[in-house]
């Protein structure tokens, strides 16, 4: 059965789906992501003892306001505190997973006009582009990097190129999309290839044009890195996959009552 319901119904629909998933990943990041990050922070911290310091207590040769070379405060002296940042992960995630939900929810509204969809197939459908479209694409491109990792001299720079990676993945999906409007009537095999064809394409050029982006240092421990970055891709995941599954399974929920609810007025 096509999705139904008004917009507010969906955006109530999609905030708890949000909400649910949000807490999902923030558990995947709790227990997965944040050893790793401890990890990491304790050697940024060691690199940063480490280095030489003049008697004001700056890096030797630089000035106090060069933050390339202070390295960041995660300790005691941290605005906010470690054990701060880990409670607040799971505030952090639900409201990210709130927002993303709304957003969800408005682009369901839309996509149910012009894709005939049962609605828990669409709601797997939207979440499976949506995090290829804003996870996959950039993070396969720009992958995320633990504390110590980056210069903040190029933060700026890092963050365009990250966006200008999303903008490639929604138009590769976008792309795709339509491509597997046009060829809708073909056989499976074109219907299937043709759209993931359209994809690639797009992808490819597109990681082909984009600069590359490199600041690891080569005594950064690589399993670390790796498994920091997988725990993040996993977290991502983790919050598309909740969002997409509980958006469906309060659909389907919605459409028996409905149809319920139709039955026992028929009755009557």
């Amino acid at each position: 059965m096509p999705l139904t319901g008004t917009l507010k119904t969906l955006l109530i629909r999609g905030l708890l789906a949000g909400l649910i998933a949000g807490l999902l990943a923030g558990s995947v990041a709790f227990f997965i992501g944040e050893p790793h990050v401890d990890a990491a922070i304790a050697i940024e911290e060691a690199n940063s003892a480490a280095e030489p310091h003049d008697d004001s207590g700056a890096v030797a040769g630089h000035s106090h306001g060069d933050e390339a070379t202070e390295g960041h405060s995660h300790g005691d002296d941290a605005l906010v505190s470690r054990d701060g940042q880990k409670g607040g992960l799971f505030l952090a995630t639900a409201l990210a997973g709130l927002a993303l939900g709304a957003i969800f929810a408005a682009t369901a509204h839309y996509a149910r006009r012009v894709v005939d969809l049962p609605g828990p197939v669409l709601a797997v459908t939207l979440a499976t582009a949506g995090w290829l479209a804003i996870e996959a694409v950039p993070f396969f491109k720009y992958p995320a990097n633990p504390p110590a990792v980056g210069d903040p001299e190029t933060i700026n720079k890092r963050t365009l190129l990250w966006l200008a990676a999303v903008i490639l993945g929604l138009a590769a999906i976008a792309a795709a999309a339509y491509v597997s409007k046009i060829v809708a009537t073909q056989q499976f095999s074109v219907r299937l290839a043709a759209p993931v064809a359209s994809f690639l394409v797009i992808v490819v050029l597109g990681y082909v044009l984009l600069p590359g982006v490199n600041e690891v240092g080569p005594d950064f421990p690589a399993t670390l890195l790796w498994e920091f970055r997988l725990s993040s891709l996993a977290t991502q995941a983790t919050l598309w996959i909740g969002l997409g599954l509980a958006f469906a399974v309060l659909t389907d929920l919605a459409t028996r009552q409905r149809s319920d609810a139709e039955k026992l007025s028929a009755t009557r």
